[in-house]
């Protein structure tokens, strides 16, 4: 197995200050500080992403309340947490308000956006979306989405072209993950994170390169749902070289987030 040490920046990691964000099934929920030390076991240095709960879309309150949640995580981790806030479609005006409140205190990522458990769906491209799009492209912040209808995502990125969007999940399937990766390859502003299922296909992340290219796919969990271990060893395992698997581990995020150190 490549043997890579370089920086490891999780995309897409939702961490749980309390058991109400604690979205792992199967184990019991734990400290922050302990799924901490776990993806940090897993080899992983830094991690971005949001705080997630079902709700119910009545109203924004408790999406305010994660973003709030994500702000004291990352100032009481602000060597290991990239905060990751939520948008809702159904309240434009609270969602651009909270864009602007949070590109403020510096976060540059929105996401992951997972609109099964926050009470709207798939609703990214829908006008009232569209507006909270422009402006997250405005204020120079990244979109993860969660989206299974790729129709959504072609308008998303033709209404949008200035906003970088990261399609979370490469897919189950060899028909799921070829097809997302003609989108990405499609659309300039389009990107793919590798968290989920598909990393246990072999070759997938050599295939989203070539198919896609370098710059365009970033590394991700999914943590707690997700063993973290297995992503970064199936990453290493993959044949990249390691301008490559820079890129992938790191660089990608930090270039997408304006944190190129490199």
């Amino acid at each position: 197995m490549n043997r890579y040490e370089g920086e490891i920046i999780d995309c897409h990691w939702h961490p749980a200050p309390d058991a109400e964000t604690w979205c792992n099934g199967l184990m019991t929920f734990c400290g922050i500080q302990e799924q901490i030390d776990d993806l940090r076991r897993a080899g992983i240095h830094r991690a971005c992403g949001a705080p997630i709960r079902q709700l119910d879309g009545a109203s924004f309150a408790g999406v305010r309340t994660l973003n709030d949640q994500a702000l004291a995580l990352r100032d009481r981790f602000p060597d290991f947490y990239f905060p990751g806030i939520h948008i809702h479609p159904r309240f434009p005006d609270e969602s651009c308000a909270e864009i602007e409140r949070c590109a403020a205190l510096g976060v540059r990522w929105i996401g992951e956006l997972v609109g099964y458990m926050m009470g709207f769906g798939e609703e990214y491209a829908t006008p009232a979306a569209l507006t909270i799009m422009m402006a997250a492209a405005k204020h120079g912040m990244v979109v993860n989405i969660h989206c299974s209808n790729l129709e959504v995502v072609d308008q998303l990125c033709r209404e949008v072209p200035d906003l970088q969007v990261v399609l979370a999940h490469p897919g189950a399937g060899r028909g799921d993950i070829l097809a997302r990766l003609d989108k990405v390859a499609a659309h300039p502003s389009l990107h793919l994170d590798i968290s989920g299922s598909g990393i246990d296909r072999y070759g997938m992340i050599r295939t989203a390169m070539d198919k896609a290219g370098r710059g365009k796919v970033l590394f991700g969990t999914d943590a707690p749902i997700n063993n973290p271990a297995v992503y970064v060893g199936g990453a290493r395992f993959e044949a990249l070289d390691e301008t490559e698997r820079a890129a992938l581990f790191s660089g990608n995020f930090r270039r997408l987030c304006g944190l190129d150190l490199c």
